[in-house]
């Protein structure tokens, strides 16, 4: 039974309980509380009309479950999709994507500016091809996550929200995961077993995937380099060079720079005293210079009296 002090309405949600399965580790009956409203995005969508938005949605939450819960205690009404949050974020980012690419068509300039991280299409690797098997045979939701339940049309969508009302008005409590035994992978401890046995995949699977992602990756470089090579020689719509990596072996970049450094020399020369203090340093450094000649000279003439006055005439 559901509790009376739980409110049928919170803000414009209509709050509809619903009962898990009781488990091996706790026997009882627990219920769950979803909170439904029709969907009304701040962006405007085609989908919006015949969709409804349910929040807290249960960790264990799958297509299948909506499915049963609106075919089978809540007016027999078709549900065409789920998307849950996470899916949902993901389809935002494409749609936006898209718009961008539309307005760029639109305008009829293609721009040649590229993000950091972003890929040509001839540079995209992963995808479900080859991307190794995943290791759990189910996706589990975040707690208190949300979805949005899209309908066959707007007048199931309708009808769906009625008999939310009704259910929550009459404390009906329904139950969540009916007939679904064996149409999903099971929780608790058959679910870390498949997760074991899925975490060691055979070579036989793993193989061709690894192939064909290094086939991939292989094209990918070669399609880059192109791309980069094709950046140093063509000015963009402003009339810039690209500056990029890898533009010549190294010994040609070593000659290149000996010879600019050589340029560079021979177009300093005459201004080496161009400011009063270049012409006080290189002054001083010369008579430095005069001077340690000089007392290398001294040092010379002693040594040579010192050899002469030791000779003795021979009588």
């Amino acid at each position: 039974m559901v509790s009376q002090t739980v409110p049928t309405q919170v803000s414009d949600f209509t709050v509809l309980p619903v009962s898990t399965d009781p488990l091996p580790s706790f026997p009882n009956p627990t219920a769950h509380y979803l909170y439904i409203r029709p969907q009304d995005p701040n962006i405007p969508h085609p989908n919006a009309p015949r969709s409804l938005f349910v929040a807290n949605t249960p960790i264990d939450a799958t297509l299948l479950h909506f499915r049963g819960l609106w075919a089978h205690q809540l007016g027999g009404l078709r549900v065409e999709r789920v998307d849950f949050e996470e899916e949902s974020r993901k389809i935002i980012a494409e749609a936006a994507g898209k718009t961008s690419n539309q307005n760029e068509a639109s305008k009829g300039k293609k721009s040649k500016k590229r993000k950091r991280g972003q890929l040509d299409p001839d540079e995209q690797i992963e995808n479900e091809e080859t991307r190794l098997p995943k290791p759990w045979d189910r996706e589990l939701r975040k707690s208190g996550g949300s979805a949005v339940v899209v309908f066959v049309d707007r007048t199931s969508a309708e009808a769906a929200m009625r008999a939310v009302k009704r259910a929550a008005k009459m404390k009906q409590l329904l139950t969540w995961g009916h007939n679904l035994d064996g149409k999903i992978p099971r929780l608790g401890l058959e679910r870390y077993r498949a997760h074991h046995k899925l975490s060691y995949p055979s070579a036989e699977d793993v193989q061709p995937k690894v192939d064909l992602y290094m086939t991939r990756f292989a094209a990918a470089e070669v399609a880059r380099t192109k791309r980069l090579a094709r950046l140093r020689q063509v000015p963009d719509e402003d009339g810039f060079i690209t500056v990029t990596r890898g533009g010549r072996v190294g010994p040609a970049r070593i000659e290149e720079t000996h010879k600019m450094l050589e340029e560079q020399q021979e177009r300093n020369k005459g201004k080496e005293d161009f400011y009063r203090f270049q012409v006080r340093e290189r002054k001083k450094a010369e008579a430095g210079q005069l001077l340690k000649a000089f007392e290398e000279d001294k040092k010379k003439v002693v040594e040579m009296q010192r050899r002469k006055g030791s000779l003795k005439p021979m009588s």
